[in-house]
């Protein structure tokens, strides 16, 4: 009786660690083919690179954006320009100057958000600033791979708002296919997985875009 009782457990235990190992197996194979989907899906080129919008929004965080978003504005792509994410100690002044910029024309209809920390955080401060000067419509400046992650969140906060998405590329990021290059692989693994956490993060609180 004893024998068989152990034996019994034993086929259990066996069967729930079959299980276990098979839904371990199951999700990481959902989540490579749904990173696999979101390396294929990211922008490679500026969809619109022509279309005038009310504003520009630069997020900041990477190489080049903020340069990128100076030189829309100059070009008259866009009446103002908001810098979300900026340190709180660095000004205007600064900014310019990072980016071999001065004064001219532009200091008027360029201004700097403090408060953001994520990117959330950026959506919650450009709904604001939108607010504030009455925009309908923005060019979105943000890294390549940044891009669906920030349209998730902005969409989110700004249903009314039509976005442009205006990816930039870092120079620094290698041009191979990310499974030729394990920084950029490990950069869009990560990417992903913020993704996927702000995906179910807006679907919970039912302010997912479709």
């Amino acid at each position: 009786m004893a024998r068989r009782a152990l034996a019994s457990g034993k086929r259990v235990r066996r069967r729930g660690a079959a299980w276990l190992i098979g839904l371990v197996g199951l999700a990481a194979a959902g989540w490579f083919g749904g990173f696999l989907w979101f390396t294929t899906h990211l922008p490679e080129r500026v969809a619109e690179p022509t279309r005038a919008t009310d504003a520009i929004v630069v997020l900041t965080g990477g190489n080049r954006r903020v340069a990128v978003g100076l030189d829309l504005l100059a070009e008259g792509l866009g009446e103002r320009l908001l810098i979300s994410g900026v340190h709180e100690r660095v000004d205007l002044d600064a900014v310019l100057k990072a980016n071999g910029r001065d004064h001219g024309d532009i200091t008027c209809c360029v201004d700097l958000g403090h408060t953001a920390r994520t990117t959330r955080g950026n959506a919650d401060e450009t709904a604001e600033w939108v607010t504030r000067h009455g925009v309908e419509s923005l060019r979105l400046v943000t890294a390549a791979y940044h891009i669906p992650r920030s349209l998730l969140a902005f969409r989110a906060r700004l249903p009314d708002v039509h976005i442009v998405p205006h990816p930039v590329f870092p120079p620094g990021l290698s041009a191979a296919p990310w499974w030729r290059a394990p920084n950029k692989a490990r950069l869009l693994m990560t990417e992903y997985s913020k993704y996927l956490a702000a995906l179910v993060r807006e679907s919970l609180t039912g302010a997912a875009h479709p």
